[in-house]
């Protein structure tokens, strides 16, 4: 496939931090290829089987976690790439990796993380994926990290767009290796970040309905859902509900990836090359404004519903309280840790801190709860809610 004069080329690539490590050939791979196997072969990436997405540890074998979650990400992302021209294997690589900083218990890890190291700069999932993958996850004699390219690391830092103050982490890294966080990143990171907001506004009704969080008449009632319900019904007047209800979500994600991807082919006219994507001053790959002012009111409706459930609310505290005891026992006595990361425990503040949230982040939900009971003798009743 010939790619578009705006995509990231990788026989253009700006390189890797450190130089290819012994050049030894293991396929003929392009750059972006090897950055996408890279990931899939990370113990971080493996550890998103038992992370978080929506509920915490969940007993059901449906519901998704970081990792199922990350793929279908993936599958929406590469779709758009290939309709825009743009390069698939760096688009996808980012879409796996995009969650994988994220902590045991989701959002509410990251909470009780950030509070704990108030002191030490405090605590990014987004940056964290970073340092995971350029110093945590270290595979490779030569270095630490993963090496990944400048356009892989890039996209990831700029998940959310350009970053006007990153954190202490990301600064340690741009320090190191500068990515350039003022601009916008290329479009393949563009695609990545909207194709994760696709995924979960639709997925997560699924799981919401199956644990009984989601009213399934408010739901048919939202108007971002309502016509398309209407034409399911229409369509498939005499099939079971579960089946009518996987069809709504399938034809709402192509919905979305229809809308998006002719308003960023709007968008690119007249736009020839990847800088001048990193140049354009605004995000490129884009809903139409009808179709993101629908998707801002439905996260809405979902975050009251589903996200801010009472039932949730209740479980991320006793998350939060779980990683808050985990850290406050790490502290008082390191030797509770895995002996390598007690070998290379820092003497001084603030890295003393930082290498604690460094081991607790990089645990998955069944662990940290496996790592508490043993510290503290007790399983914390009222994590699994489904």
């Amino acid at each position: 496939m010939t790619l578009a004069s705006y995509a990231s080329d990788p026989a253009r690539s700006r390189g890797r931090e450190f130089a290819l490590e012994n050049a030894v050939a293991r396929g003929p791979r392009s750059a972006y290829q090897r950055d996408r196997d890279r990931i899939i072969h990370s113990m971080s990436f493996r550890r998103l089987r038992y992370k978080t997405q929506v509920f915490v540890a969940p007993d059901g074998d449906h519901y998704r976690v970081r990792l199922t979650h990350s793929l279908e990400v993936a599958q929406i992302a590469r779709v758009i790439a290939r309709i825009l021209g743009l390069d698939e294997d760096l688009t996808e690589a980012l879409a796996l990796a995009h969650d994988i900083g994220h902590p045991p218990f989701g959002h509410a890890g990251e909470d009780a993380l950030d509070a704990a190291l108030h002191k030490a700069g405090g605590f990014d999932h987004n940056a964290h994926c970073l340092r995971t993958l350029m110093r945590l996850d270290s595979p490779y004699c030569e270095h630490d990290g993963l090496n990944l390219t400048w356009e892989m690391l890039e996209g990831l830092a700029k998940h959310n767009g350009p970053v006007t103050e990153p954190n202490w982490a990301l600064a340690e890294l741009d320090a190191a290796y500068s990515l350039e966080l003022e601009t916008h990143a290329s479009l393949e990171a563009q695609v990545a970040a909207l194709s994760d907001d696709i995924a979960y506004d639709n997925h997560d009704i699924d799981d919401g309905l199956r644990a009984g969080f989601l009213d399934i008449d408010e739901l048919l009632a939202h108007p971002f859902v309502a016509d398309h319900w209407a034409e399911v019904e229409r369509r498939y007047p005499g099939a079971p509900l579960d089946r009518q209800l996987a069809e709504l979500i399938r034809s709402q994600i192509g919905v979305m990836v229809n809308d998006l991807v002719a308003q960023t082919q709007a968008n690119l006219v007249g736009v020839g090359s990847v800088d001048e994507v990193r140049a354009a001053g605004r995000a490129l790959v884009a809903f139409s404004p009808e179709m993101a002012e629908a998707e801002r009111t439905f996260k809405r409706f979902m975050y009251d519903k589903l996200y801010y459930h009472p039932e949730q609310v209740e479980t991320a505290r006793r998350a939060r309280a779980v990683l808050a005891e985990l850290y406050s026992a790490y502290s008082q006595e390191p030797v509770l840790m895995d002996e390598t990361w007690i070998d290379t425990l820092p003497r001084f503040e603030p890295e003393r801190s930082r290498h604690i949230a460094d081991y607790i982040a990089g645990m998955t939900d069944r662990f940290a709860l496996t790592c508490h009971e043993h510290i503290y003798g007790r399983t914390p009743p009222g994590l699994t809610n489904v």
